[in-house]
C-alpha cells in the first residue's frame, strides 16, 4: 500500500518506520530538516521497544503527493494548514493521529478523501535527524469519526497489524476521543510545567490535580452527549500513566525545546467547551501553559 505520514515527527516517524518494515508498503514521510534529509541520506533508525531500519522516501513538501492513505501526525494547530497542503494531492483515505479534540472535523471540512478518527498510546522520541525511540509499546485505535462500523477501519487495522503495531477497530471514536482527552488532560501540562515523566501524576499532590483534570473533562463530555463518567475517565488516565510512567509526554517534550504546545486542543478545549459547567482545574492549568507560552515569545 502506498501510504504518507504527514506529519513525520516522532509519533510519525515510529509509525512510518513500522509500516515501511513491512514490503509490501511504500512509505512516505513528510517532515521537516535536518530530520527528512537525514532519512534520505542515511535511512530511519527506530530504536528501544521496536527496531528496525527502513529506508522510506522523505520530503519537506507534502503538496501533490497521492497514496491509499495519508496518516495525519501534525501538532494541533497544524491541522489545518496540513488540510490545505493535502488538498493539492490525492488520497483514498485519511486517518488522523493526533492529541486534542477537532483535528477531524478540520480535516473534514477541507478534503473529500473520508476520515477516520484514531489514537496512539506508544510512546515516541525523535533522538535525533533520522533516529526515532519507541519508549513504550501502546495501542493504535481507529474507527470512524462519528461513531459506528467502517470497512476502511478494518483494512487499515489489518495494515497496521501486520507491521507489527497493536491496533483495536473502536465503534465507539467519539467515546475514545474524549477518554484519551482526559487522560491528556490530566497527565500533559502538569508533567510539562514540572518538567517529570508521567508516572508523576500518580503521586500527591499532583495526582489530586489530574485527577480533576480528568474529571472535568468527563463532565463536558457528558454535556456534549458523550456517554463517559467521571470513573471511566479516572481509570483511563490511572492505566495510562501506569503503563507509561517512564515517558515523557509529548507536552514535556513542546516545552523543553521551547515549542508551541498543544494546550488549546487540550486542557484549553475542554475551558472552551465547559460553557457554565465549573472546570478550575483545566482553567489553571490552560492559563500557566499559555503563560509560559508568552514568555518565551511563542504565543
Amino acid at each position: 500500500m502506498e501510504i504518507v505520514i504527514f506529519g513525520a515527527g516522532s509519533l510519525g516517524s515510529l509509525i512510518g518506520g513500522a509500516l515501511a518494515s513491512d514490503s509490501k508498503n511504500a512509505v512516505t514521510l513528510v517532515a521537516r530538516d535536518p530530520h527528512a534529509s537525514a532519512v534520505c541520506a542515511s535511512g530511519l533508525e527506530v530504536r528501544g521497544e521496536l527496531e528496525t531500519t527502513v529506508t522510506p522516501h522523505a520530503t519537506t513538501d507534502g503538496h501533490g503527493l497521492e497514496a491509499d492513505l495519508a496518516v495525519v501526525a501534525v501538532k494541533s494547530f497544524d491541522t489545518a494548514a496540513a488540510a490545505e497542503t493535502l488538498a493539492t494531492g490525492s488520497y483514498d483515505t485519511i486517518l488522523s493521529l493526533q492529541n486534542g479534540m477537532g483535528n477531524e472535523e478540520t480535516l473534514a471540512a477541507r478534503l473529500e478523501a473520508p476520515v477516520l478518527a484514531g489514537t496512539a498510546s506508544y510512546g515516541a522520541i525523535l533522538q535525533a535527524p533520522g533516529v526515532v525511540e519507541c519508549t513504550g509499546i501502546g495501542e493504535i485505535v481507529l474507527g470512524a469519526r462519528a461513531g459506528g462500523s467502517s470497512d476502511r477501519a478494518d483494512r487499515i487495522s489489518d495494515l497496521f497489524a501486520s507491521a507489527g503495531l497493536e491496533t483495536t477497530v473502536a465503534t465507539d471514536m467519539p467515546r475514545r476521543l474524549w477518554e484519551k482527552l482526559a487522560v491528556n488532560a490530566g497527565i500533559n501540562a502538569i508533567t510539562a510545567l514540572t518538567e517529570t515523566e508521567n508516572g508523576a501524576v500518580l503521586e500527591a499532590d499532583a495526582n489530586d490535580l489530574a485527577l480533576s483534570a480528568a474529571r472535568e473533562t468527563a463532565r463536558v463530555a457528558r454535556s456534549c452527549a458523550v456517554s463517559l463518567s467521571n470513573r471511566e475517565a479516572v481509570v483511563a488516565l490511572e492505566s495510562v500513566a501506569t503503563e507509561t510512567a517512564a515517558n515523557t509526554s509529548s507536552m514535556r517534550q513542546d516545552i523543553h525545546a521551547e515549542r508551541r504546545t498543544e494546550i488549546d486542543a487540550i486542557n484549553g478545549y475542554v475551558v472552551d467547551r465547559a460553557a457554565e459547567r465549573q472546570v478550575p482545574t483545566n482553567r489553571i492549568l490552560t492559563a500557566l501553559v499559555r503563560t509560559w507560552e508568552r514568555g518565551v515569545g511563542i504565543r
